[in-house]
């Protein structure tokens, strides 16, 4: 993994060529139904991507590697210049992240990330547990059911968490690796501005796709991914074996 590190650097600051400081330090500035849009675009944005096919990685698998989503926040994209002071309007979040995952027995895999958005307070970490119903192969589809979560941490004036559950197909062949999901996400949004801001708890729907494509010393994999009303697009780069 550390041959990766100056590559999500380089990722990093392409996706934050123009943030000066940004951190999330005036929350009370909005009203509540701007708390809320910002909520639904932070649950979308922070929510679990996996980025991964349905199939099952084996008791001997891993799939590692750099990933960096981004997601479009133009329900709030007028609120972070109040939360943050910096007067930037935010039309897309550009989440980088540390992803690895490890196949278990009976077709069940788990993952885990970690992400650190530059520019910003807001640090993220989140996991996966998968079960693939049917495995899959080269004449059947891989079928697989996944509960996941992700927590924001280091923003004092925030807490928001997300639990999610899904369902996924993949069907392999040779090398490429298509998939298809939809499922559910749960968020809670806890400001800790007083009585000025409520918390707010809802549901979004989930609709994803994607595809891997594994070239033996090097795994590459997209996915578009629509939660909510905001759309996301992440690119992972790392093995897969």
């Amino acid at each position: 993994m550390q041959k990766f590190l100056p590559l999500l650097c380089v990722l990093t600051s392409a996706a934050f060529p123009a943030w000066g400081s940004n951190d999330i330090t005036n929350l009370g500035a909005l009203s509540q139904p701007e708390f809320h849009a910002l909520s639904e675009d932070l649950g979308s944005a922070l929510s679990y991507k996996p980025v991964t096919p349905a199939e099952p990685l084996g008791t001997t698998g891993y799939d590692m590697g750099v990933e960096v989503t981004q997601t479009n926040t133009t329900a709030s994209s007028q609120s972070w210049s109040k939360i943050t002071g910096s007067g930037m309007v935010v039309t897309d979040l550009n989440i980088p992240k540390l992803h690895v995952a490890k196949g278990l027995p009976l077709g069940i895999d788990i993952a885990a990330f970690y992400s650190k958005i530059p520019t910003t307070n807001i640090s993220l970490f989140g996991g996966e547990l998968r079960y693939a119903i049917v495995q899959g192969g080269p004449a059947e589809p891989a079928v697989a059911i996944r509960g996941a979560f992700t927590k924001m941490v280091g923003v004092t004036q925030l807490a928001l968490n997300t639990k999610s559950l899904d369902l996924s197909a993949s069907q392999r062949f040779a090398a490429f690796t298509p998939y298809v999901g939809i499922g559910r996400v749960w968020v809670d949004s806890m400001p800790n501005v007083g009585p000025t801001l409520q918390s707010e708890s809802f549901t979004q729907g989930k609709v994803f796709f994607g595809a891997n494509l594994n070239l033996i010393v090097t795994n590459l994999a997209a996915e578009w991914d629509k939660t909510g009303s905001a759309r996301s697009v992440s690119l992972k780069l790392g093995f897969r074996f």
